[in-house]
């Protein structure tokens, strides 16, 4: 079961919301996860409607084997503004955090976390509240500029926002579009691009979040 170290209020306007981004931001901590992790959780949210279905995955690691799998779903009551994406799956996702009879040592959101106009991505908000390590392994990139990495698998480039280095473009298989990636909470940049490729065994998503997604969308994790 995982629960918030740090609570806000959810149900506010998208001013307000910024300002809470703000105030959370000075407790990030971007730093290296200290000890391989021996259990990493995919994240995601799928939306169908007004409603969100938040989807927990549990895997081994190194050796990606499944270990458990928790759902939630809540009514979406904030609005769709770019930037605020943790107001409206924040909720959901603690809700199936909950849930867990086994403790994670890193979270792996399919969403930013450095890489964030504000430097607090869903990956980043949650670590935070939850004080947990987390990264962020988007599909699309949400601010920042680069240039395209090598065809191979392990390329990367720096994903920059003037000149702060905010996430890296990972190409996780040989010739497909990248991800970007960023360190979200007690991670660094170099952590959650390693994590990712380590992941990353056949697809183009790390295995946590492509699983997260299939979940998030009704399939069961072969337990």
């Amino acid at each position: 079961m995982l629960q918030p170290i740090l609570t806000h209020p959810w149900d506010v306007s998208p001013t307000d919301a910024k300002g809470i981004q703000h105030q959370l931001c000075s407790h990030v901590q971007l730093k290296p996860l200290g000890r391989s992790p021996e259990v990493v959780a995919g994240v995601d949210v799928s939306m169908k409607g007004n409603q969100a279905r938040a989807a927990v995955v549990l895997l081994s690691y190194p050796d990606i084997a499944p270990l458990e799998a928790v759902t939630a779903q809540n009514p979406v009551t904030f609005p769709y503004v770019p930037g605020l994406l943790a107001f409206r799956e924040g909720p959901v996702v603690l809700e199936a955090l909950e849930q867990l009879t086994i403790h994670p040592d890193v979270l792996m959101f399919d969403a930013q976390g450095w890489a964030h106009p504000r430097r607090m991505g869903l990956a980043t908000h949650l670590g935070v509240l939850l004080d947990m390590p987390s990264v962020g392994c988007a599909k699309s990139r949400l601010c920042g500029t680069y240039t395209e990495p090598g065809e191979q698998k392990g390329a990367w480039t720096p994903l920059n926002d003037e000149n702060e280095v905010i996430g890296a473009v990972v190409r996780t298989r040989d010739s497909v579009r990248p991800v970007f990636v960023s360190a979200g909470h007690r991670t660094d940049l170099q952590t959650a691009v390693g994590l990712v490729l380590s992941c990353a065994t056949k697809y183009r998503l790390p295995e946590p979040t492509r699983w997260a997604h299939r979940v998030a969308g009704g399939a069961r994790l072969p337990l």
